[in-house]
């Protein structure tokens, strides 16, 4: 179930926290920092136990017109349960779309019950902080269900039918499990206070929040933010340093034409102002391997979660030899280098760390000139090196693809790609049919 990339009021009061002056008033009503309680137990273990074919044929006919499918399939949650629309924000194009590549993302992947178990249980923990209970599963996976049968029409069997039923089952029962475990170790959601607001050019901000409680990281991931500006539309920011003992998170935020929750923060927000705070996710960590170095490789505010991994590997270094780190930060015009006086203060911290910055627009520039990717691409050697990437969409996938032949792909780290398109650009679910209806959608 997706709800409000990015986020019942249904017969429930307003909660308690939010009666609290810590939470601005225009936040949404419908979330909650309060522990979501739990559900009962099911009478009856439900298992992975039904037959894929049927539904990947229905995936298919899902993805002739994917437009169409998800409005349907909101058309009919909303029709029969009108409480269900606080859950979600105004607009619902980017909603639909992040539906519906979610769906067949895990439709897709069904034949790994691992990994489909995984990313189930990442979009339960994902949506406690709208406010999704275990009673909003029933009605969601109905309408759900529905919704497949009007798309498969003609083609509709009983075959059909039952392995959807039960595949639908069984998501049930794993997102609410891992919902149940999410509540009994965090909030639904985090208030943070932002207690520094720095400027640092006429789009980017660094912004420094307090949480109100811990919020658990690893240097590399990001957090989601809402602002009162925009209730239940969430943007995912990298947190920007490793893990502090007084728990203060930096993110830093590039203002986007059309990017709701990005201009609010840079230009609207100030020191003082509240936002709410979603709880940590990404893959990207500190490699294990202390014997290889790093090469990080940041595009505009891509710089943020490889600044926090090399804070972590400067943070954690002990006596005798220390990794050499590599860290190539590029943008497009030299006056974009927002965070350079940074990353000298770590780099004299710890003489194995270089700093190359790289800039397209080189007119009084002292650093490299180029292309990001380019540039990389004459680094001595990435023997023994394992690589981290992040930034726009086109910066990764090219450096990954010219890195190819000389990195072995379990030493390229970066978030997926499909995670980024939609945060860079979100697309309509439209423009995700002939991709949806080939290969699988991460």
């Amino acid at each position: 179930m997706a709800s409000a990339r990015n986020r019942d009021q249904a017969g429930t009061s307003v909660p308690v926290a939010l009666a609290t002056p810590t939470v601005p008033p225009r936040t949404a009503a419908t979330e909650t920092s309060a522990r979501l309680a739990q559900p009962e137990a099911s009478a009856s273990a439900i298992t992975a136990d039904f037959d894929r074919q049927p539904i990947r044929d229905l995936r298919k006919h899902l993805a002739t017109d994917p437009d169409a499918a998800m409005e349907y399939l909101f058309a009919r949650l909303f029709a029969a349960h009108p409480g269900l629309r606080g859950l979600f924000p105004h607009g619902m194009t980017q909603t639909r779309a992040a539906v519906f590549n979610e769906l067949a993302g895990i439709i897709a992947g069904l034949d790994d019950q691992e990994r489909t178990e995984q990313a189930l249980a990442r979009l339960a923990v994902d949506h406690r902080k709208f406010g999704v209970k275990d009673k909003h599963y029933e009605p969601f996976f109905e309408a759900m269900f529905v919704t497949a049968q009007d798309a498969a029409g003609p083609a509709w069997t009983v075959e059909m039918a039952a392995a959807w039923r039960s595949a639908l089952d069984w998501f049930s029962s794993v997102m609410t499990a891992a919902a149940a475990a999410a509540a009994e170790e965090q909030p639904a959601w985090w208030t943070g206070e932002i207690v520094q607001h720095d400027r640092r050019t006429e789009t980017v901000a660094v912004l420094t929040i307090r949480p109100d409680r811990p919020l658990s990281y690893v240097a590399g991931q990001y957090v989601q933010v809402q602002t009162p500006r925009w209730p239940r539309i969430w943007r995912s920011y990298s947190v920007a340093n490793a893990p502090r003992a007084n728990g203060l998170l930096d993110i830093h935020v590039r203002a986007v034409p059309g990017g709701l929750v990005s201009t609010a923060l840079v230009s609207h927000c100030t020191t003082g102002d509240i936002v709410l705070l979603g709880a940590a996710g990404g893959q990207m960590r500190v490699p294990d391997d202390p014997a290889r170095n790093l090469v990080c490789v940041a595009g505009g505010t891509g710089l943020a979660p490889l600044k926090a991994i090399t804070e972590a590997v400067v943070g954690g270094a002990g006596q005798g030899k220390r990794r050499g780190i590599t860290l190539y930060a590029g943008v497009r015009r030299s006056r974009d280098l927002y965070d350079l006086r940074d990353l000298e203060t770590l780099r004299l911290a710890y003489p194995s760390l270089t700093v190359i910055p790289v800039a397209e627009d080189g007119r009084d520039f002292v650093g490299r000139v180029g292309r990001l990717p380019d540039v990389v691409r004459t680094h001595p050697s990435f023997r023994d090196c394992d690589v981290y990437i992040a930034g726009p969409v086109g910066l990764v996938t090219t450096t990954r693809r010219m890195l190819s032949r000389r990195v072995p792909s379990d030493r390229l780290h970066h978030d997926p790609i499909e995670a980024l398109r939609q945060v860079r650009r979100p697309q309509r679910a439209g423009a995700q049919n002939k991709k949806a209806a080939g290969t699988a959608s991460p």
